[in-house]
């Protein structure tokens, strides 16, 4: 009688298995065990819900004028819940609309940023030599221009609307991102299975789409969290200076500008998006120092 014997998994093979499939799932699982982390995504899910689903389901629109409620403060009975503005505009509607413009520009442009950032960072460093010489000199130049004054420059000269205002934000906001990727590219590049695709004949476009960039995500998910908020902040102080979002649309940078004329006569104006802005700041930060710790090799 013979025994059927299963075919054993050497340990670097089992340990090989076992990492490949719970990198991510340990990851994923110790960022819920983050009590700030997980807190953070209740809240900045439940405010985005609310600035999708509540525009919908209330009955004064974004941008019609209650004359008879002209810089009202918060009145329950009256269906003003956070009070009117100087126009007489809802302004829970409005700051639900306004949250919507902001993630969506924070969003958009992160993606913009994202996209040239990864890829340059990764042709740069796997590259090196003068092509990694060339393409990080350009970059310094970059760098060297004053932030504000070059999104500012674009946005005038392209005009001024929500599309452009994702790409002005974004086209200077991927020069971190790029170097990032590039640092995880020159290190990559040297490693094993790296030079094992190369022997194979694979094509340097396929080891930087297949091997380089999927190999660099982690830093750059932590990075992307710590941008959202950044680039929100940006559009704010843009909108603040008449330079964002135009009328009637609106968003929470514009919000503030205009809470910010009647600070003393209706603090209600600056004090719930102001409020709300910092609550959406915070979660982003938080979020972001919860993935930086999942995704940290040293605590594994």
């Amino acid at each position: 009688m013979t025994d059927s014997i299963a075919p054993d998994l050497t340990p670097t093979q089992e340990t090989e298995e076992v990492a490949g499939k719970s990198l991510w799932v340990d990851a994923l699982g110790r960022l819920f065990k983050n009590s700030a982390a997980l807190t953070s995504m209740i809240i900045l899910t439940s405010i985005t819900l609310a600035a999708l689903l509540g525009p919908l389901i209330s009955s004064h629109p974004f941008d019609e004028v209650y004359w008879d409620f002209i810089q009202a403060p918060p009145d329950f009975a009256a269906g003003h819940i956070f009070g009117t503005d100087s126009n007489g505009r809802d302004l829970f509607v409005r700051t639900l609309y306004g949250i919507q413009i902001s993630l969506l520009v924070g969003v958009c442009a992160t993606t913009v940023s994202l996209l040239i950032g990864v890829i340059y960072g990764a042709i740069s460093g796997y590259m090196g030599g003068r092509t990694d010489n060339f393409m990080m000199r350009f970059v310094d130049i970059l760098y060297s221009m004053p932030f504000m004054f070059f999104v500012i420059l674009l946005m005038v000269y392209f005009g001024r609307n929500i599309i452009l205002i994702f790409v002005a934000l974004g086209a200077v906001e991927w020069l971190t991102m790029a170097r990032i990727v590039r640092g995880q590219a020159l290190t990559l590049k040297g490693r094993e299975f790296v030079d094992a695709a190369r022997a194979m004949g694979m094509t340097t476009p396929g080891i930087i789409r297949r091997h380089i960039i999927p190999n660099s995500l982690g830093p750059v998910v932590v990075y992307v969290t710590l941008t959202i908020p950044q680039v929100i902040l940006v559009e704010s102080f843009l909108s603040f200076l008449g330079l964002g979002v135009q009328e009637p649309m609106t968003s929470l940078g514009v919000l503030i500008s205009e809470g910010a004329k009647q600070m003393e006569s209706a603090p209600w104006m600056l004090l719930f998006p102001a409020t709300i802005l910092a609550v959406i700041l915070f979660c982003f930060n938080f979020i972001g120092d919860g993935l930086r710790d999942a995704l940290d090799p040293r605590d594994r």
